[in-house]
């Protein structure tokens, strides 16, 4: 879209990043299924590899569909641009692969996805990268956790899967303090409930399989760059401010200014790491993100209504929803995320662990899925599934307790979710 005219988030979850086809007129952007694209000449060919031109090379790389949902998701974020890949896991190697090298560490809050914390506990120790994990209500715990080798602080927005919501700006202001970047998971709130980037985060990642998609079809993920950090105000993260021996002693950061880690993550990131998104999974997510806030609207009030519902049956221990007046993060959704505390949120059932079995068996419009942020009401118990791999300890600090169950609220009609909620009460706890 044109500069001039600011418009709005619904107008721009339609038009940012969509133009009509210049071949055909197409208005829906078309699904650019091919490998490679023909170069006008010789030197045309050696400016896109010098980097001295933008433009399309080789779909590892970039490709038109996937280029219009990274300026669609930059926009929404408020980022200055955008790399998307092949799933959420994929966004957070991407994000750091920049940032890193052996011996280096990141400081994570203990309130994350369990494959997120596999991924930072174990996964990342084969690139001799580390992650120290902190609960980040304690900000001076925090602090300490940062030292010399640290190169970014990570966390979720609204956590999964309890809902939680991070004080970013607090976070952010230790970040800065410390001359590293801030990376927040974005996933759970979506950009139409929060802006990380407007709290201070320098990068914000997704996993666009969840609400950015929102119809459960297809799996991706996407690093938006603020633009706001400065690569060169230390020696810190030289892949970006020191010469590149791939690009002929190129500086990323001296000659892309502030798009420098955008152009690091497509020219280093995906071209070495190869995590493409393919063509059409970019395009349902083109299509997913015109109806997002339509959809987090429906999403936040029926949550709001099951969770209130839950609370108040003597069946149910405990429900961790931010929008719950009794939620000690209350008054963070005002700040955080002002159109509502997200659709994501766990449910304590009297009767423990076996009772979370039969209360997830006896569902019938919830789906018992590996998934969240779909139209659809999905359920599942993380202790047993999505946070298996983690310590007894891990799972309690990440709210994922063996009496807790995941809820993501869907779409359809909250009296019928409550009805169906009810019943397998009923049959999980035999009252």
């Amino acid at each position: 879209m044109s500069d001039g005219p600011t418009y709005g988030f619904d107008t721009l979850q339609i038009h940012a990043g969509a133009r009509p086809d210049p071949a055909t007129g197409a208005r829906q952007v078309p699904i650019y299924q091919t490998t490679a694209y023909v170069f006008r000449d010789a030197d045309h060919a050696a400016a896109l590899f010098n980097l001295q031109e933008v433009g399309y090379i080789y779909s590892r790389l970039t490709n038109p569909t996937v280029a219009a949902l990274q300026e669609r998701v930059a926009t929404l974020e408020g980022g200055v641009g955008a790399v998307c890949c092949s799933s959420g896991h994929a966004a957070q190697i991407m994000a750091l692969f920049p940032l890193m090298g052996p011996g280096r560490n990141i400081v994570a809050s203990t309130r994350l996805y369990g494959g997120s914390v596999t991924q930072l506990s174990h996964t990342i120790k084969r690139f001799g990268w580390s992650a120290t994990f902190v609960d980040f209500d304690d900000l001076d715990a925090v602090k300490a956790a940062i030292d010399d080798n640290t190169r970014a602080v990570f966390c979720e927005s609204i956590a999964n899967p309890g809902g939680y919501i991070t004080d970013l700006d607090a976070i952010a202001a230790i970040a800065d303090g410390a001359g590293i970047p801030l990376i927040v998971d974005n996933t759970s709130a979506s950009p139409y409930l929060c802006r990380p980037i407007d709290h201070g985060a320098t990068l914000v990642v997704h996993s666009m399989t969840k609400y950015l998609t929102g119809n459960g079809t297809v799996t991706g993920g996407v690093v938006v760059d603020s633009g706001k950090f400065d690569w060169s105000a230390s020696d810190k993260f030289p892949s970006l401010s020191a010469p590149e021996p791939a690009y002929h002693g190129l500086k990323f950061h001296e000659t892309f200014g502030n798009l420098a880690f955008t152009f690091h993550g497509i020219a280093i990131g995906l071209r070495d790491l190869g995590m493409t998104l393919n063509p059409q999974a970019a395009h349902y997510t083109l299509m997913g993100i015109e109806t997002l806030s339509l959809r987090m609207e429906k999403h936040v009030e029926n949550a709001e209504k099951v969770a209130k519902w839950l609370e108040a049956d003597p069946r149910v221990d405990g429900v961790t929803y931010a929008g719950l007046k009794s939620s000690p993060y209350y008054d963070r959704v005002a700040k955080i995320c002002p159109k509502g505390a997200g659709a994501l949120f766990t449910v304590a059932i009297a009767g423990g662990y076996d009772a979370c079995v039969k209360f997830v068996n006896g569902l019938e419009i919830f789906s018992h899925v590996a998934n969240l942020g779909d139209t659809r009401s999905l359920v599942i118990h993380s202790a047993s599934t999505t946070h298996r791999q983690l310590t007894a300890q891990q799972q309690a600090a990440s709210g994922a307790a063996p009496n807790m169950v995941r809820i993501s609220i869907g779409t359809e009609d909250a009296d019928d979710l409550i009805a169906d909620l009810d019943q397998a009460l009923t049959k999980a706890t035999g009252r």
